[in-house]
Formats: C-alpha cells, structure tokens, sequence
C-alpha cells in the first residue's frame, strides 16, 4: 500500500514538472480590448483584459496582433483612426503602451522580421476605394514608420518567410500574391491566384481533393461558391474582382513554399516559391480565411470562417484529418504553439455573445477547452510557454 502510495506520488511530481502553461494573445475588436489566454495543458482561461485604444465612445477596432521575435513586446493595428489607423508597442508583461506609430488605412495583421528587425503591415483599406494599397514598413525601436510598399486591392495576411527574407501578403479583391523583398523593400514576385488556381483545374497536377469522398468522412456537402465574376465591376473602376478572393498566406517553416487561404473559392493553394508556381489544392469547407502551420511541418490548420469549423491537414498525405466544430458561428485567427502540440482559434461572436478560444489538441485531433473573451474575438497571437 505504501509502495503504490509513492508511486503515485512520484508520478504526480513528475507530472508537475513537466507542465506547460501556454500563453496567447486575443483581440476583441468590437470591445477594445486585448485578453491574455493562459493553457495548462487542460483548461484555458482568460487571466486578464486590457484596455488599448484613447477614444471612450469610439470602437477603435483591435485588428491585427503579433508578439516579437524575442518577446520582449507586442504590437496591435488599430483599424480605426482619422484618417489613418495606428500601430501600438506594448511590453510583454506589463502590458503597458511603450509607443505608438501612424500607419495607412485600415492597417491589419503584421509580423516583425528576425532578420531585419522591422515589423511589415499591410493597410487593408477596408472602407477607401477598391484600389492598390499598401505595405507599411517600421522601424519598431524608434517606432517610424520608414516606407509604404504599394500592393493590391485590400491586402491582408501579412507572414514572413522562416528567416525573415521575405514577407507574404494577399490583395483580396485584386486576387494576388505578393512577394516582398525584407532587405530592399521592393516587390520581388507577384502571382494571380485566379489564374494559377484554374492552372491546377486543368492540368491536374497534385492530387484532386474535389474527388474526396467527405460523406465518408462525416462531412456535410459543401454549396458551391459565390460566383463574383457576375457582380458589378462598374464601381470598382474597372479593375478585376477576384473570385478566389485571398484572405491569408502562411509560409512552410522549413520549404519554399506557401499556402494561399482561397476564401471565395472554397480551397488553399499551396505555392513553391522557387518557380512561383501552384503545386496543390486542398478543397475546403466553406469560407476558408486564416491559416497557421505547425512548426514541425506536420500540419496545415485552416479556420473556416463560414462555416464555423477548423479543418487540420496532414502535408505530407495531403488529406484532411479533422474537421471540427467551433465554439461560436464565425471562425477567425489560428495560433499554432512552438511545440506543435497545440492550435489556438479565436471564433467570434456574433451580436452579444462572448468571443471564445478553441484549443485544439493536435495529437488527438480534438477541441480541449475553450476560454472566453469580449465580442468580435479576432486577431490572435502566441506569446509563450512557461514551465
């Protein structure tokens, strides 16, 4: 009896040293706030919100949210401003501002290089005409905002390269891929998704997910998607209205190869970067919008925003291995932790009810837990693991 009473012991010891508290930060962008989400490995919960935005009466709109290489702060777009929007500089930790920079129109999500030092957001111009926007480019130790990078129409899903080179971001009215050079500050490739995704129809090079079976995998059919190509043109001045309609792009952690978020067209391209041809398509649910990898290079997880799912994706199969219910109606950010072991997913509410977290177990493929936070859970980012 004693014997077995020491085991247990032990093993609850051992247990305790080994476990991780994960960290992540969320917005909540129809609240002004921030929340702080910690994970023990079983539960999360939120241990903390914070105020950001200086206008009261005014939704100022958290949008875009990353943590620096070497975490030492945190950066958050304010979508909202007059006339511009404005990137903030927080210390880890504390949480308080530490400063603050002017940037374009709408400015959304953003990453820091490791390479350069300097954080690249892209000015989403939600509200100004459908015309060519831009990249913001600052230098976050004096917090100046060093050039404007023209793109396309409403871009979004601003990633960076693993080592920083290269930054990738999608016009999602214009349909396009962009390539920018970190170190000259210059647009290096450029890709019509529309065109590369009907490439891939024709020649049908990679395996053809449409012809998955998804009844047998407990999937509902999915309606085919909104055909944008007959809406009017006329008040976008002419230019192209993409009907692929790119929402994200996430770079592999270790291949030259990135993974464009089709959100009109109900798939993900995945790109090689080397002859900036498409290689597969992943046939999705519906309204496929943000994308995160683990870094092990295992799996794809893709937030299906329309239809309120999270799908995950074996790279090397190809084939989708989960599809999963979310907590709320609208599905946004995926955060995937350092370890590969587990996908953070905000999902938003809709009129009054809370935003949430959805943990994803990546080793069973299940919804763990989930945490609550303020209206309009959006943009997501992972700060740490702690022992």
């Amino acid at each position: 009896m004693r014997k077995a009473s020491l085991f247990l012991m032990a093993l609850a010891l051992s247990f305790t040293a080994f476990a991780q508290d994960y960290y992540i930060y969320v917005t909540a962008e129809s609240e002004d706030e921030v929340a702080v989400i910690k994970f023990d490995g079983q539960k999360a919960e939120n241990i903390k919100n914070i105020p950001v935005g200086v206008w009261p009466a005014e939704i100022e709109g958290p949008h875009g949210i990353t943590v620096g290489p070497e975490g030492k702060y945190w950066y958050l777009s304010l979508a909202h401003g007059n006339p511009y929007g404005t990137l903030y500089k927080f210390e880890t930790g504390t949480d308080e501002v530490v400063g603050t920079a002017q940037l374009g129109l709408f400015p959304a999500s953003m990453q820091v290089s490791p390479a350069t030092g300097l954080l690249y957001c892209v000015n989403f111009n939600l509200h100004g005409d459908m015309v060519p926007s831009t990249v913001s480019v600052v230098d976050v130790a004096s917090m100046t905002e060093l050039d404007q990078i023209t793109t396309g129409a409403m871009p979004h899903g601003s990633r960076l390269s693993a080592n920083g080179m290269k930054h990738y971001s999608v016009a999602m009215m214009s349909g396009e891929l962009f390539e920018i050079d970190a170190i000259s500050l210059e647009v290096s490739n450029t890709l019509d998704l529309d065109e590369a995704s009907k490439m891939l129809e024709m020649n049908h090079a990679g395996m053809d997910h449409s012809k998955m079976d998804h009844a047998a995998m407990g999937h509902e059919k999915k309606e085919e998607p909104m055909d944008h190509s007959k809406m009017n043109h006329g008040a976008m001045g002419g230019m192209k209205h993409s009907a692929f309609k790119p929402t994200w792009v996430s770079p592999h952690p270790s291949k030259n190869l990135v993974y464009v978020a089709g959100n009109g067209a109900d798939e993900v391209l995945e790109i090689n970067t080397d002859t900036w041809k498409p290689l597969r398509k992943f046939k999705t649910d519906k309204g496929p919008y943000n994308i995160d990898l683990s870094p092990d290079g295992r799996f794809m997880v893709v937030s299906y925003k329309t239809a309120a799912k999270t799908g995950i994706w074996n790279l090397t199969t190809g084939e989708e291995v989960a599809r999963l219910d979310n907590s709320q109606k609208v599905t946004h950010g995926v955060a995937v932790s350092p370890d590969s072991k587990y996908a953070f997913v905000s999902v938003e509410g809709i009129g009054g009810d809370p935003g949430k977290v959805d943990v994803i177990d990546l080793q069973t493929l299940k919804v763990v837990s989930t945490a609550n936070l303020g209206k309009q859970a959006g943009g997501i980012a992972f700060w740490k693991i702690e022992e």
